[in-house]
């Protein structure tokens, strides 16, 4: 872990609230060992560059580095919009180059996060929610599909909800918010949405979700029409004779369900 700064200016007391980056590699475990010591140094020169482009102080940035990946906490007065908008398209244009002349497959292709929030030293490196935030961000599927779907992209980046909303909704870039898609990102303790932007890649394509089959729809099963009964009794009209019980049962359905019951050829 570099300690730029710490105990300088931009040192960080018991509890502040900073600018967090976080850079990870794209297949970076398939390469060989030359192709690796060629990605970390790419990494690093060209997080310079971009740094230099954005005037953010690269200088007093403390920083941990794990061979394809960087996380890194920025001096306090850090500019937000410096890191979303100038760094990120100066990473992107700087990863382009780099990859021009080599095969699509050993291309470096970089994953990265912004956040702010809450952080401090611990004995051993950074503490607090925001880095574990943005370790989620940058590992989530989310982030990791968007680069994906993207095959002729170098670079995805993700916002964090709160950076989104206070950098480029309150239009403090030169990014348009129809630029990013929204995801929800659902790591480990960790939920909650995200903006994802990727150069030259359709990020308003959707994600593809799987559908749910329809019921199938049951035919209609007609019931039965009522019918009223009744009973009369029926004599022998004056010979003292009883009479018997006799049940009708009628049909109460309309005359049209009936088959044969037009009045075509009725007998009078």
């Amino acid at each position: 872990m570099a300690s730029n700064g710490v105990d300088e200016r931009g040192g960080m007391g018991v509890f502040e609230r900073r600018l967090l980056l976080a850079l990870d590699a794209k297949s970076y475990g398939s390469a060989d060992a030359g192709r690796q010591r060629q990605f970390q140094k790419a990494i690093v020169e060209l997080v310079d560059e971009a740094a230099d482009a954005a005037v953010l102080d690269r200088a007093h940035w403390m920083t941990q580095e794990g061979g394809d990946s960087l996380f890194a906490v920025l001096p306090r007065g850090a500019s937000e919009p410096a890191l979303v908008d100038p760094f990120m398209r100066r990473l992107d244009a700087g990863l382009r180059a780099f990859n021009r002349d080599r095969m699509r497959h050993t291309w470096l292709r970089l994953r990265a996060a912004v956040h702010n929030g809450p952080v401090s030293l611990g004995a051993n490196g950074i503490v607090d929610t925001a880095p574990v935030e943005i370790s989620r961000i940058l590992d989530s599927s989310a982030l990791r599909d968007a680069l994906t779907r993207a095959p002729d992209a170098c670079l995805a980046v993700a916002l964090s909800e709160i950076v989104f909303r206070d950098v480029v909704q309150q239009g403090y870039t030169t990014f348009r918010t129809d630029e990013f898609r929204q995801a929800w990102v659902d790591k480990k303790e960790y939920q909650r949405d995200a903006w994802i932007w990727v150069p030259g890649g359709d990020v308003q394509q959707p994600v593809p979700v799987t559908e749910v089959p329809q019921p199938v729809p049951v035919a209609e099963v007609r019931q039965p029409a009522p019918t009223t009964r009744f009973s009369q009794q029926v004599g022998t009209g004056g010979t003292g004779i009883q009479g018997e019980e006799v049940t009708v049962n009628i049909d109460q359905r309309r005359n049209d369900d009936q088959p044969g019951s037009g009045t075509a050829g009725a007998q009078p």
